[in-house]
């Protein structure tokens, strides 16, 4: 075991008196969700975890504790264990007079916007509006199913560079201000929250850790989740309003027409929730799961196993069996959801993404040859800009989130 590990690991005994950090709790079914909100390290623990934590956090001795939790529940339990498991997960400040060490928090972004701030993203009226905006854009698209554009409205210029462009452009505003949304309204329930780079398969994504929001009320939690979703409704139900009182043949009919399907095409995606979307959390919280797909995963890892060599993992325990029966059931339904979403997204990425990618790169790569136009060459360039430089984003982050993981599990298994 190395150093570092060996001082988060203390000497406890029945006479140590501890002091833990600011802590927050939330009960959640027959368990109670513990959490440091500095750190934003949670995790979950029955009701005599729960009492435990409350008791030393009144000052109580380990031993003291320990009695008072045989006479509540009858039942034994080691409480020196419990402090270190609690001070490895960054829980205790101090025992006795050694102060442990403390873990650098992660960095949020935006740290100087305040709860204060944002407060009326949690307002209940902002539901409700972002609801009559989406109902009005609704009835008259039944009014008018003329409004509503097709394909052919993003080709709204001859030049395909600045089709491009501008579609790159618009859609990754668009995205930054999806995880805006999240950012802003986690921060509203007092959450920190940090926006970063992601991949979900081969998709490049922006994602907003909002790790923290779990302590919060189930309404916070929700409006957190679907806070992106309602900003893309509330822009495209916005752009309907614009179609309808803008001449079809103006330069602002055509660039809202575009606008309209960027800000709608994002929301199909939601729907893929084997890739941990925003509609995933809200399946998560509603089910009750810790861990929807890490279980998920697992439980699908164990059924191949058994069906591929069912003599080898005959004695194999079921992974899902240990969850309470309503996590059982989620579990076991989304890992059918996992393996042939998964299965389909990937198969749709080598049979159509993957060709079409190559097929656009060889091109614009010709295109750079001797003899072109200046506008051809802009054309290329712009494409080999564009979606090479995705791809290659991809990969960097890919590689990134890689490394972290791997980082992750060696200061899990210190000393191996």
């Amino acid at each position: 075991m190395t150093d570092t590990a060996a001082e988060v690991q203390p000497r406890v005994v029945p006479a140590s008196r501890v002091a833990l950090h600011e802590l927050s709790m939330r009960r959640d079914r027959d368990e109670w969700i513990v959490g440091r909100m500095a750190t934003r390290t949670f995790v979950a623990l029955p009701s005599a975890g729960a009492r435990a934590v409350r008791l030393l956090g009144e000052g109580l001795s380990v031993a003291r504790t320990q009695e008072r939790l045989r006479a509540d529940t009858g039942e034994e339990f080691d409480i020196a264990d419990f402090v270190a498991d609690l001070a490895v997960l960054g829980f205790v400040a101090r025992i006795d007079d050694r102060p442990l060490p403390d873990p650098t928090p992660p960095r949020a972004s935006l740290p100087r916007l305040r709860p204060r701030h944002v407060r009326f993203a949690l307002h209940p009226v902002l539901p409700v509006a972002v609801a009559v905006l989406t109902a009005a854009a609704v009835v008259i698209l039944l009014l008018r199913p003329g409004l509503l554009p097709g394909y052919r409205a993003l080709l709204w210029s001859p030049h395909g560079s600045v089709v491009l462009l501008s579609g790159a452009a618009a859609g990754w505003t668009l995205l930054l201000v999806h995880e805006l949304a999240h950012l802003v309204t986690a921060r509203a329930a007092g959450v920190p929250g940090r926006m970063r780079l992601g991949t979900r398969l081969q998709f490049l994504v922006m994602q907003t850790d909002i790790s923290g929001i779990e302590l919060a009320p189930r309404r916070h939690r929700l409006t957190a989740y679907l806070s992106g979703i309602a900003l893309n409704l509330s822009v495209a139900s916005a752009l309907v309003l614009v179609l309808a009182v803008t001449d079809p043949a103006s330069t602002v009919h055509r660039l809202s027409a575009a606008a309209l399907l960027l800000a709608l095409m994002p929301l199909p995606f939601q729907l893929m929730v084997f890739t941990r979307t925003d509609v995933y959390f809200v399946l998560q919280d509603l089910t009750g799961c810790r861990d929807l797909y890490g279980d998920g995963l697992a439980y699908a890892r164990y059924r191949y196993r058994r069906a591929l060599r069912p003599r080898t993992h005959a004695g194999e325990d079921d992974p899902s069996a240990r969850l309470p029966r309503h996590e059982r059931r989620a579990v076991r339904v989304y890992s059918v959801v996992l393996v042939v979403g998964t299965a389909a997204c990937l198969a749709f990425m080598a049979a159509v993404t993957l060709p079409l990618d190559i097929a656009l790169l060889a091109r614009a790569v010709r295109g750079l040859a001797p003899g072109n136009t200046p506008a051809g060459y802009a054309d290329s360039a712009a494409v080999l800009v564009t979606l090479g430089g995705v791809n290659v984003l991809w990969l960097v982050t890919k590689w990134r989130d890689h490394r972290s993981r791997r980082r992750a599990k060696e200061v899990a298994r210190p000393g191996t």
